[in-house]
């Protein structure tokens, strides 16, 4: 197995990182320092640091209300951020960011497969959220919104589309809007290029994970039947591009 996949299955970190750990000089395996690429077979001695990791662990899939405020990041040096702020008894990491000002439904895992299969964009996986903006929403902005905007940001090198969504109102200074991308502050940049502004945004549902009654700061477990059916979508997903971005 290859060590990145290694320690992502172990629940270390994601196989991003860990190549950058590896990078980085703070792995070995045997006691010799790591090199990118590299592979290990059962029975050798992988560290992080003087931390002996184990291979892999039991499979942890959380569902978290992420509170506006809270940042997604594993530097432990930013102030708020999440992995300081639930203090999970076992490492966990974020299946796709929310904005700091960005509130609700989080994946959070220890399965780096799990992670890859739900942050590839051209996989087409759904996402939902309610959003509320500072004007009347009115069927022009909505339509707008589902046939695709351009969005841009010299500093982020973005100059894109939208790909087509499903918006549909809610109230009248809000609505709901399910993506199937993950471009930089996605819904923000749309109402903004269309004269809004967004005052809150709730993710509700990702895949078939739904927000539900989840207090904000809570975190629950899925159902052995919700991690059926998000198990199933990812394979299923494999199958079907989606064109576009990537996360």
């Amino acid at each position: 197995m290859r060590l990145n996949k290694f320690l992502s299955e172990a629940g270390v970190c994601s196989r991003r990182e860990a190549d950058r750990l590896i990078e980085k000089g703070k792995v070995t395996v045997d006691g010799r320092k790591a090199v990118p690429g590299m592979q290990v077979e059962e029975g050798q001695t992988v560290c992080v640091g003087k931390k002996v990791i184990e291979g892999r662990n039991e499979k942890i899939v959380l569902a978290v209300n992420k509170p506006a405020g809270i940042v997604c990041t594993e530097d432990m040096r930013v102030k708020n951020n999440i992995i300081r702020f639930f203090k999970y008894p076992v490492r966990v990491t974020y299946a796709g960011r929310l904005d700091k000002d960005s509130e609700g439904l989080l994946i959070m895992t220890n399965d780096g497969d799990l992670i890859n299969g739900m942050m590839r964009a051209r996989y087409g996986h759904e996402k939902e959220y309610r959003v509320t903006v500072n004007k009347p929403v009115t069927e022009g902005f909505l339509r707008q919104m589902s046939e695709g905007v351009r969005i841009r940001d010299v500093e982020k090198d973005l100059d894109a589309v939208t790909r087509q969504c499903k918006v549909w109102g809610v109230g009248k200074y809000t609505f709901s809007i399910v993506l199937t991308q993950g471009l930089n502050r996605q819904i923000r940049r749309m109402c903004e290029a269309l004269g809004y502004k967004v005052t809150r945004l709730v993710r509700v549902r990702i895949m078939n994970i739904e927000l539900g009654g989840l207090k904000p700061g809570a975190v629950r477990k899925l159902s052995e039947q919700e991690l059926k059916e998000l198990y199933e979508q990812i394979e299923e997903g494999k199958n079907v591009r989606v064109g576009g971005e990537a996360e």
